[in-house]
């Protein structure tokens, strides 16, 4: 964090689900201890998953209750009174749309959140959640956090990208390395390296995902692209998640200094992702971003 810090970063993202609220706490005693200026950063935290490993239908969700609960647990883990955003990590069609608008308002007039997002909610609900607050003279959602990578494009270009625009919405996106697919690390019959997130036992969900021999040959040809530029497969596949007009912010992963570093060095690389290289990653890629080749990012 420090690291990041001192290299322009301000925003930073957290959830009441990581490491069962002990990300939470680590972030906060990180921000305390360092001595970062409240007011310097963007803090944002997400509520929907509970903080428990297997939380009571009560301590999850979105119900005005979890909203409430969940978000006092969150600030006394981080230590702040107020982060600046609060997502609804996942949609809950549970409860009314009335009741999870209202139930976010209640936090943002408390003052304990200045804005509400959505996260990895469909086009429709985010209709809905606006469409609630209108009548209700209340504050919508302002921003999206969605899954985006040159493997994984279509929800960001062809469902969020104009309802964003229409409703004046910011949109953060995450997994920008498809979850460490796009770092280079992998090649195609090798073995897993040793401490990445796919040899994880918890993590086999996404290695089951990612794993498979058409993408690692899509990332392998990516890597080479990025030696004959000159940058690592990471920060080419990052700057082109920035490189797009309809992206707020991307956020990035990192468990040490060196990542940090070699993740900010893509913002340096901006000004060479012309559209003939734009082109060239996405003949690359071919089918494997879920988006038809020839359609160019937003």
């Amino acid at each position: 964090m420090q690291s990041g810090y001192e290299a322009g970063i301000n925003f930073f993202d957290n959830a009441e689900a990581y490491a069962q609220g002990k990300s939470e706490q680590i972030m906060g005693q990180a921000l305390w201890e360092l001595g970062i200026p409240r007011s310097d950063v963007v803090l944002s935290t997400k509520i929907f998953f509970g903080s428990s490993p297997s939380p009571r239908p009560t301590a999850r969700g979105l119900s005005r209750k979890h909203i409430v609960e969940g978000m006092s647990g969150s600030l006394s883990r981080l230590n702040v009174d107020h982060v600046d955003v609060i997502f609804a990590h996942r949609f809950d069609s549970s409860v009314p749309m009335e009741e999870i608008v209202r139930g976010f308002n209640h936090i943002l007039d408390r003052g304990w959140a200045f804005y509400w997002g959505t996260s990895e909610w469909s086009p429709a609900a985010i209709e809905e959640a606006h469409d609630v607050a209108a009548r209700l003279r209340l504050i919508p959602p302002c921003v999206e956090q969605a899954q985006y990578s040159v493997l994984h494009r279509k929800k960001v270009e062809m469902e969020y990208r104009n309802l964003c625009l229409r409703k004046g919405m910011g949109l953060t996106t995450f997994s920008p390395l498809a979850c460490g697919l796009l770092s280079g690390k992998y090649s195609p019959g090798a073995p897993i390296p040793e401490g990445s997130r796919f040899g994880v036992e918890r993590y086999k969900f996404l290695a089951d995902r990612w794993l498979q021999e058409d993408k690692i040959q899509a990332a392998a040809r990516l890597n080479a692209m990025a030696r004959e530029v000159g940058v690592t497969s990471a920060q080419l596949a990052l700057a082109w998640c920035i490189s797009n007009p309809s992206v707020s912010t991307v956020i990035t992963g990192a468990t040490d200094v060196s990542h940090v570093k070699e993740n900010v060095g893509a913002l340096s690389i901006l000004p060479s992702l012309t559209p003939v290289l734009k082109s060239r990653i996405e003949t690359a890629i071919g089918s494997h971003s879920g988006v038809a080749m020839g359609t160019q990012p937003a």
